[in-house]
């Protein structure tokens, strides 16, 4: 269908006096005596495009006022009668691409984000929506963008999988079975399923990706990942997207640089790249937040260890819902209190205690800690966690021993201890998080398409 996105209408000023065809839904109409108005929006920008009806030309104007109708709109672009800095079309002609019944629940009235979350199918049209996801898009592309940069090599893990990455049993089993009252047995049930063996989604793609880090050096992961975590917290959901790189010849302060660069090359492209979104987060969102992310971009991180934070914690004489002490894992009221009130900007927190973090991290040498790194932002918490990998195939062999966990499962990744093995460090990502951070919106489930949580599959 021959049309102008609306994007190229209002920032192309060489259609002035030309007849143009747009395409879109209508936002808003509103009706005179001679004269009738609509937005229209195609999705290719934030901004509406003003449609001017002159009453003696087109008559038959009912079918075109209803919200959400879809037309095609032929007619030429003039600039604006009201507003200087902008155009509109006064319309020649018009065809109805697809009617909308008077029920179509998005109406001129503001409505809440939860509502919203009730009509996935439709609130992608708000305004707010079409902020939100072309700053993921955006997002997305700075990610591929700064790791090419830096000639790392983009690897695909596996989403199925035989391994527990995190350890905690939290994954989503995958299985061609139904129901069978003759398998008697949890094992005979495994070996009569696809693989012949247990299998489950994915919940990081770390241990993969640090088998094509001891070939390429650098490499990146970016994808799905799945957590059965029975949790519905503003910042969990089940499936989420996940960037994980993983360097070679690299040790916890290596990947602490890398780490604040991707968060830095993120910011600077959308405030570069999304100026209309970022203004429309200031405003309805989190006030100062273009100010707060330009901050970021221009300074250095903090970086404390876990030990001077609990300290700084213990000492605050702030009421926590969650007791603060040495070897507690962090709660979220804890981390923003660290970011936002401590250090009032992103922090590093290094060093946590072993027993709180994975196998794999890196033992260091005062028996107690491992060489692990969350980074904390304001408004969010973590958004990034990341560790030296442990290279010592005993330490490493010891760890997985006092977990009990099966070695087994984990052959390809003990080899890499074995044959060649060097320092070698790594983190993730969480997209929607990173996403939460530069928008201010405070509510993961609305910074994804269809967001699963426990209980709610759309």
């Amino acid at each position: 269908m021959q049309h102008i996105d609306i994007y190229e209408i209002m920032t192309d000023t060489g259609l002035i006096g030309k007849s143009v065809t747009v395409c879109g839904w209508v936002r808003t109409s509103r009706d005179s005596k001679n004269m009738a108005f609509l937005e229209l929006n195609d999705g290719t920008t934030l901004g509406h495009l003003q449609i001017v009806i002159d009453k003696r030309t087109i008559n038959d104007i009912s079918e075109f006022m209803k919200l959400g109708t879809s037309l095609k709109v032929t007619g030429e672009l003039v600039k604006s009668v009201v507003a200087a800095d902008s155009v509109e079309v006064n319309a020649k002609e018009i065809t109805v691409l697809g009617t909308c019944p008077p029920e179509y629940p998005l109406q001129k009235k503001r409505h809440t984000l939860e509502y919203l979350r009730s009509i996935p199918a439709l609130r992608v049209r708000t305004n707010t929506f079409n902020a939100v996801f072309r700053v993921r898009s955006v997002v997305s592309a700075a990610i591929h963008e700064y790791f090419t940069s830096k000639r790392f090599t983009y690897v695909h893990t596996p989403l199925i999988t035989a391994s527990d990455c995190e350890g905690a049993g939290e994954m989503f089993r995958v299985t061609t079975l139904g129901f069978a009252p003759e398998i008697k047995s949890e094992d005979e049930y495994d070996a009569a399923d696809f693989f012949g063996r247990r299998a489950a989604l994915s919940v990081s793609g770390q241990l993969d990706g640090e088998v094509a880090a001891m070939a390429f050096g650098k490499i990146y992961t970016f994808g799905p990942s799945f957590r059965a975590e029975k949790s519905n917290t503003q910042r969990h959901v089940a499936e989420f997207w996940h960037v994980e790189p993983e360097v070679a010849f690299a040790e916890l302060p290596d990947i602490m640089e890398l780490a604040q660069g991707l968060i830095k090359h993120i910011i600077s492209s959308v405030l570069s790249k999304c100026p209309q979104e970022m203004k429309f987060f200031d405003a309805h969102f989190e006030k100062g937040l273009i100010d707060k992310l330009t901050s970021v971009r221009d300074n250095d991180f903090a970086v404390m260890s876990y030990t001077e934070a609990i300290e700084k914690l213990e000492q605050s004489g702030k009421e926590f819902k969650f007791p603060v002490y040495w070897g507690c894992d962090l709660a979220t009221e804890h981390e923003r209190y660290i970011s936002e009130e401590i250090c009032k900007k992103p922090v590093f927190l290094t060093d946590y205690p072993k027993e709180i973090k994975s196998f794999y991290m890196k033992q260091n040498d005062d028996g107690k800690t491992v060489a692990a790194t969350d980074l904390l932002v304001p408004g969010v918490g973590e958004i990034i966690g990341g560790s030296e990998r442990e290279a010592d195939l005993d330490k490493l062999l010891a760890a997985m021993r006092e977990r009990k966990m099966n070695l087994d499962e984990y052959g390809d990744y003990i080899a890499l201890r074995k044959f060649g093995s060097v320092p070698h460090s790594g983190f993730g990502l969480g997209l929607e998080r990173i996403i939460m951070y530069v928008t201010g919106v405070s509510n993961i489930r609305d910074v994804i398409l269809y967001p699963r949580t426990f209980g709610n599959i759309y």
